[in-house]
């Protein structure tokens, strides 16, 4: 999965109508203004104290963008860091945000001060390893080539130590998913929030867990796909065990809020009333952006599925939105 999404995004711009999927930033500009006011009060409420922005896998640069134009209404214009690696995004994103610097890892960003960070949609994408309950025990899931063919098939036994208690007993057939990865990038994360002073708002589909479940999809031009079919060419992800993340910045010595689901988590923060004033300012699209609306909050659409999880410096205010 690594390699293959790795040079996925390398080698394109997969987002929109002409790409592969569409997040919610590329939905509606509410979604990155809220986030940017998220920022914004959580700073007034920490002093205003001098601080940087980062994006982790910042897309086109778009919720990058709404963002810092709400901040700027509340006097926060902070030095922009964007975590990305290919290419063809950081292109993108250097049209819509053009002072900012980049980064291929997180170990770079600046140390001096506090951070206010955000990943939307980006642990979703990061390399998994699956567990396979077979007749015999646990076993991690492999990936066979035969001819021109990618195969999932059962490789070494695992320890039951590694699987959490409750699944241990599973039915033959059960899959646990973990991200080692996930865990690395936000316990790295946490440690520097404790050190330098922010937070971390993390917004992805997922659950709470340990559970069970294949999550591993692949999307290609708007619909579901192979994930084991063309790597490389279409996007790969899977879903977010919240609970780890929390765990893995708690062992870190950070705070943690959440998960909220996102619905809820907008209403909170003022959608909305945001998307009134939109459609005063804007009637011929005052149906669009209706829709736009309950795309991102409706249950049945991103609403309950997608989440976030807020993570912040001992001692910084409860972020808005969190409960």
């Amino acid at each position: 999965m690594a390699a293959a999404n790795a040079q996925y995004y390398a080698t394109r711009d997969p987002l929109g109508r002409a790409g592969d999927f569409v997040t919610a930033p590329e939905i509606s500009q509410m979604f990155g203004e809220l986030v940017g006011l998220w920022a914004a009060d959580l700073w007034d409420r920490a002093g205003r104290p001098d601080v940087d922005l980062v994006e982790l896998g910042p897309g086109r640069g778009t919720l990058a963008a709404d963002a810092l134009r709400a901040m700027a209404k509340a006097r926060l214009r902070p030095p922009v860091h964007l975590v990305e690696t290919s290419p063809a995004l950081r292109a993108a994103q250097a049209a819509r945000v053009a002072a900012a610097s980049w980064h291929d890892t997180v170990d770079t960003l600046p140390a001096d001060r506090p951070l206010l960070i955000v990943a939307n949609e980006f642990f979703d994408a990061l390399p998994i390893r699956q567990l396979i309950r077979a007749g015999d025990g646990w076993r991690e899931r492999l990936v066979a080539c035969q001819d021109t063919l990618f195969l999932p098939i059962a490789g070494p036994p695992v320890p039951d130590a590694v699987i959490p208690a409750p699944l241990r007993d599973a039915a033959p057939g059960a899959v646990l998913e973990v991200s080692p990865a996930a865990v690395a990038i936000v316990r790295a994360l946490a440690r520097r929030l404790v050190a330098q002073g922010g937070a971390l708002l993390v917004i992805d589909y997922g659950h709470e867990g340990p559970a069970l479940g294949d999550t591993l999809q692949a999307v290609r031009a708007h619909r579901y796909a192979n994930p084991y079919d063309l790597p490389g060419e279409q996007d790969l992800s899977a879903q977010v065990d919240f609970t780890t993340l929390a765990a893995a910045a708690q062992s870190e010595g950070a705070t943690v809020w959440g998960p909220v689901e996102q619905g809820e988590w907008l209403v909170r923060l003022g959608i909305d009333a945001r998307a009134a004033a939109l459609a005063r300012a804007r009637p011929d699209r005052a149906e669009s952006i209706a829709a736009d609306r309950m795309r991102l909050v409706n249950a049945d659409a991103m609403g309950r599925l997608f989440k976030m999880l807020a993570v912040a410096a001992p001692g910084w205010p409860a972020p808005a939105g969190s409960g």
